[in-house]
């Protein structure tokens, strides 16, 4: 007898994670596996940030955190959002949470009520439909193509507005596309939420660093869009700390003592020894972690060169985080070894089974036409992948 909630049953599972699981299952039976599915750098945590863990734990942090962060850790990110981004927050603004997917499930559940709409440029990161869903919000998909390299424009925004919507979520860089939102893009999109004064931005800047054509623009560095932007990021990706698990929020101060409040009741503060190593790694200049930054446009022009190549793949150039995002459907309803592929999650799973190469389905990022494919992986790693698909589609 099934006797779980409607909000679990009704609840998708993360794809990334489930071709991750996927392709440890197989890697398990002996199969080699080359895993291009998941958002994680192949790098190691710098080392002076490994210190400053080590530093922690001889000095004995082993205790409940504050709910919110350490009021170091704080000021470090007030220090850091004004140096990269010219912001300004004060320590009541800023919440530390278990990674930026809290933060993002903290502001969901704080700011949504049942029937609130939210607007969701397509592809957007897998769970942010869900968290959405678990707020009981409704997420409202806005279309957009490879040709206009995934961004959504001004037009379309306003076109998606209704009296129902309470927020829009962007992120750029963005996951799964590597597009990024120039300051004129941006400004655009603010210009058309001036008519809308009570709809929040939720702007999801975890991979700002990961940016190959020069500046960074946070929505909320517009002034008339300060007051009403969430603006959350973390040290996963730039810093190569993805099991760290700390993110952070800088938002108006009732949105942040809402998240405060929740998240006090759901796992309090965030790991103390991670909280510690995150002071040095964002006191750091992001020069520090230069070095990744131009393995990954190096991996990117690589991957793209052998991308194009390959017939059927349509590609555009993402300026930033780790990912291509190809648009496949030039196989649907062809038959490949037997398998007849109608959409981009019979790609996804032929591409796992024949070429042994994990990659996942568009269709978890709202664009069914594309799969993501994650360069964080080495050049040998990436040559040999594309060299499997290549044989696989032949």
């Amino acid at each position: 007898m099934n006797q779980l909630s409607d909000r679990i049953n009704n609840l998708s599972t993360s794809q990334t994670l489930a071709m991750a699981a996927k392709a440890r299952e197989l890697r398990a039976e002996g199969k080699d596996i080359i895993g291009l599915s998941l958002g994680e750098p192949d790098f190691n945590t710098p080392d002076f940030v490994k210190d400053a863990a080590i530093q922690a734990i001889n000095d004995n942090y082993n205790s409940y955190t504050p709910v919110d962060g350490y009021s170091e850790l704080k000021e470090a990110i007030i220090t850091k959002f004004k140096r990269d981004n010219n912001l300004e927050y004060t320590p009541s603004q800023i919440v530390v949470s278990t990674g930026a997917k809290q933060s993002l499930a903290n502001v969901a559940l704080v700011i949504l009520n049942k029937g609130d709409e939210v607007i969701l440029p397509c592809p957007y990161w897998v769970s942010y439909a869900e968290m959405v869903k678990l707020g009981e919000g409704i997420p409202v998909e806005v279309k957009t193509s490879i040709e206009n390299d995934f961004k959504m424009t001004a037009a379309q925004l306003e076109a998606a507005i209704t009296p129902k919507t309470k927020m829009l979520w962007l992120s750029s860089p963005c996951n799964p596309s590597g597009s990024i939102y120039s300051k004129e893009e941006l400004r655009e999109l603010a210009d058309v939420l001036q008519k809308y004064p009570n709809i929040i931005v939720v702007s999801d800047e975890i991979y700002e660093h990961i940016n190959f054509v020069g500046e960074h623009v946070s929505m909320a560095q517009f002034s008339d869009m300060y007051n009403r932007t969430v603006t959350v990021n973390g040290v996963s990706k730039a810093f190569a700390m993805t099991g760290w698990r700390i993110g952070y929020i800088g938002a108006p101060e009732w949105i942040a003592r809402a998240c405060n409040k929740m998240q006090g009741q759901i796992t309090s503060g965030a790991n103390c020894i991670a909280q510690r190593a995150v002071i040095t790694a964002l006191n750091a200049l992001p020069s520090k972690v230069q070095y990744m930054i131009d393995e990954f446009k190096a991996r990117r022009e690589l991957i793209l060169n052998l991308l194009n190549d390959l017939e059927g793949f349509k590609t555009n150039e993402p300026e930033g985080a780790f990912y291509v995002f190809p648009d496949i459907s030039y196989y649907f309803g062809k038959t490949l070894n037997g398998k007849t592929i109608n959409n981009a999650t019979d790609f996804s799973m032929f591409l796992l089974e024949e070429a042994l190469v994990a990659t996942v389905t568009g269709d978890a990022f709202g664009n069914p036409n594309c799969i993501r494919i994650s360069y964080a992986a080495s050049q040998e790693q990436i040559k040999e992948a594309v060299e499997r698909i290549t044989i696989a589609l032949s």
